[in-house]
This record gives structure tokens, sequence and C-alpha cells, in this order.
């Protein structure tokens, strides 16, 4: 069938451009499981809202590599450092890769979207508004946040109704994978360690696991477009139940606590329950003033401004520099 997803190994499928009569034949199209090129006639409403969500996961995985970045030097052993070098170039390289499918729809060019993330006007996820204080938070980080991120990732490339997105998120989900092994074996190496070892890691996991928990959203609304356009296949809610039923008995299990005072296990449902969300730390960091979003931000575009001297060399003509 014309429109369904395929085996291509680029970003793009050789399908002849489309366009629908109505938004009701075009969300016809979207349920029969149809898939949306970027040359497609697609209406505006789609088209922004699939912008707006890769805009967003591009801007939170370079803003993820400056986290990463920042812990190089301070990383201990040669084989955690060889570890975080290659981590941080692989958040560099999907947010690079999806700066490329979003600025292909036309709304925005890659360097207008990463001037609006250096000057605070767009967003990027909740947990990189927090600094990283110690080594075992950046392990907590590693082990929490990375499989919260891979959850919310695999749940779009299951059933994304728009090609590019859903073809370039197969190899960064493949490398993301490898991120939440190597948060899991660096909680192992921990939980398996000294006292103060144990004890540190669990001050992180009381800084982190909320933060973490957040990352989902609070729940779908009734009327979500990302789910109805098959943007996104699973309702937030579900997805940050799903996590908790992994992390509680997990972390339990190594002699760790969650700080999460109205979590109870229900007996009849056999399910984990977490307590009330408070969500205002996740609104505090969508307007951009969350607890470290302005020094993040700050940085992020005091480097920017000072290596445009490296952008305008590549853009001269070999000929001007003989």
């Amino acid at each position: 069938m014309a429109g369904k997803l395929g085996p291509p190994t680029t970003l793009y499928s050789a399908t002849v451009k489309r366009t629908w009569a109505s938004i009701d034949e075009f969300e016809t199209f979207l349920n029969d499981g149809g898939i949306v090129e970027v040359d497609d006639d697609m209406p505006d409403e789609y088209r922004n809202a699939v912008f707006r969500f890769i805009e967003l996961h591009a801007n939170s995985e370079v803003m993820g590599g400056l986290t990463e970045r920042d812990w190089i030097p301070r990383t201990p052993g040669l084989r955690h450092k060889m570890s975080v070098i290659a981590k941080t170039q692989d958040e560099f390289g999907h947010g690079h890769l999806l700066y490329m499918v979003a600025a292909d729809m036309g709304i925005k060019t890659r360097t207008e979207m990463i001037e609006d993330l250096f000057g605070g006007r767009s967003r990027f996820h909740n947990v990189f508004h927090y600094r990283v204080k110690s080594w075992a938070q950046q392990v907590a980080v590693a082990f929490l946040v990375d499989a919260a991120a891979l959850a919310s990732q695999q749940a779009v490339f299951k059933n994304c109704s728009y090609g590019p997105y859903r073809r370039i998120l197969k190899r960064i989900i493949s490398e993301e994978g490898f991120h939440m092994r190597l948060g899991e074996d660096r909680m192992m190496r921990i939980a398996h360690g000294t006292d103060v070892q144990r004890e540190l890691f669990q001050n992180a996991i009381n800084d982190w696991w909320w933060p973490a928990l957040q990352l989902f959203g609070p729940d779908s609304k009734p009327n979500d477009l990302l789910l109805r356009w098959h943007i996104k296949s699973e309702r937030n809610e579900d997805l940050r139940h799903r996590w908790v039923q992994k992390f509680v008995p997990m972390l339990q299990s190594y002699g760790f606590t969650i700080p999460d005072p109205g979590l109870h296990f229900d007996e009849d449902a056999g399910q984990w329950m977490c307590g009330e969300i408070d969500w205002e730390p996740l609104e505090k960091t969508l307007a951009n003033v969350g607890p470290d979003s302005g020094r993040r931000i700050a940085e992020a575009a005091h480097h920017w401004e000072t290596s445009q001297w490296v952008r305008d060399a590549l853009q001269t003509p070999a000929t001007a520099l003989a």
C-alpha cells in the first residue's frame, strides 16, 4: 500500500507527493497506518505539531550532550572516561540528525533552531534543567533518565506516522540502548561498592527520582493531537507507570529506597503505585526557569558565540584563504 513504511536506508521514501482533500481524509490515511513523507502536502497543524516534537527532542539531545561533556575531565578512571566521551559524541550526533529532519519540514533552519535553543526561546526536556553535582548523580542520570528517555522514544518509533522521524529514531534508539545498559552497569558497580558509595548513590536517587519520573509528562489529555495523529503511540501515564514497575523493585533489590512517601504496592492489581506527583517543577523547566536553566543556557550560548569564527571559516571559499 502506498505510504506504508518500507525498508529504505535513507531518511526519505521515494513515494509520489500526496495531497488530501480534508483533515478527515488525512486522518483516515493515518489511522490506516499511512506514513507521511516530507514532500507530502500535510496539514499545517500536523506539520507544526511534528516539528515542535522533533525540535524538542533535538534540543534535549544537545543539552544532554553538554551534561555528558561536563563530566569528561571529572570521570573516575579511564574506562568510564572513554564511555563518557563516546556517549557525548552520540548525543550531539543525535541532536544534529534530528535538526536535519526538522529543518527539512521548512519551518526553521538548523541554525535558527540552535540559536533559539541557546537564546532561551525554545524548550528542552526537564531533566537537563538540573545540575549534576557528583559522579553518583551522573550515574543516577544514566540509570534513571536514560531509561525514561529510551522508553519514550520507543513509544514514538513503534507507530510514528512521520516517516523521516521514524526512520532516524531506529538508529538513535539502538545507541540509546547502550547508554541505558551503561547506566545499569554503573549502578550495579556502586551497589556492590563501599558504604560511602552506596550512600552517595542513595542521595543521588533522592535528587533524581522525581525529575526522571516527570520526564514522561503529566497524564495525556483526551484530545492529545500527538496520539490522535500517531506521532506517539502510548499515553504518558502508561509509560510512566511501566517505568515505575521496573525501577522500584530493581532499586529495592539492591537495598536502595525510593523517595516517594506515597509509594505502595497494590495487592489487588499486583502493581506498584506512586504517590501524588508535584508538577510545578516540570512547569518551571518548560518556562526555562528550572534550578539550573540560566547557567546551562548561558554557558551554551557563550560557547556558540565564541565559536562563530569556526563556522565563518568553514563557509569561507578556499580561494579567499590562499
